[in-house]
């Protein structure tokens, strides 16, 4: 079962890729996470990697695809995998689809998770953040008993730069440039299921399984 998610920041990505991976016992990998391990772990990509890092570079793309590849192939995800963050751009997609097809494989599910912008800047931008211990509220649908104080620990709430109406409009962007054409890609490539993302997040999860089965 190879899956990839889809869909703009904000849209719960990542929150149905941890569901998925923990009711289908398969690793859940993020890029962030991969290069992280490699760069702790000292490994020749992962050496590279640091080298664009530390010059404030992008990694390339063949790099990035390479670090996949390599997580890929290790023995947690010999019943699949969800990669959640990775391919961001066709070129990437391209490079994916290629490393698998030698080893005859493909992506099986290319999960678009839909959601409109202005649904997700008022998400993102509704979000607290506790400055001492990090749990997450929302203004909205998650306020804290007290406001601006945190029901965990009783720090103090603030917005993040990231979550910040005009920062999420500008990441908003950069979807709709670079990742959103791979949802042509995985549709001419006869993977891509779409589902609404404003729906509760359980009624989410229980499309998704009807689809993974």
């Amino acid at each position: 079962m190879k899956i990839i998610m889809l869909g703009a920041p904000g849209a719960g990505k990542g929150t149905q890729a941890k569901q998925i991976a923990q009711a289908y016992d398969i690793p859940h990998i993020s890029t962030g996470d991969i290069f992280r391990a490699n760069i702790k772990e000292g490994t020749e990509l992962g050496k590279k990697a640091q080298e664009y890092m530390d010059k404030g570079l992008l990694v390339p793309d063949e790099l990035v695809c390479d670090l996949v590849v390599d997580r890929i192939h290790k023995d947690d995800c010999e019943k699949g995998y969800i990669l959640d963050g990775f391919p961001r751009t066709i070129p990437q997609a391209n490079a994916l689809d290629e490393a698998l097809a030698k080893d005859g494989e493909k992506i099986e599910f290319a999960i678009d998770i839909e959601v409109p912008d202005e649904n997700i800047i008022n998400r993102m931008s509704g979000r607290r953040s506790c400055k001492d211990c990090g749990a997450i509220f929302h203004v909205q649908y998650n306020p804290p008993k007290k406001e601006n104080c945190c029901d965990v620990c009783g720090g103090e709430l603030i917005l993040r730069d990231d979550d910040k109406a005009e920062t999420v409009k500008k990441r908003l962007d950069v979807y709709h440039e670079q990742t959103a054409p791979l949802i042509a890609h995985y549709k001419e490539a006869g993977s891509l299921h779409e589902i609404d993302g404003t729906q509760d997040i359980k009624v989410v999860f229980e499309e998704i399984k009807s689809i993974l089965g």
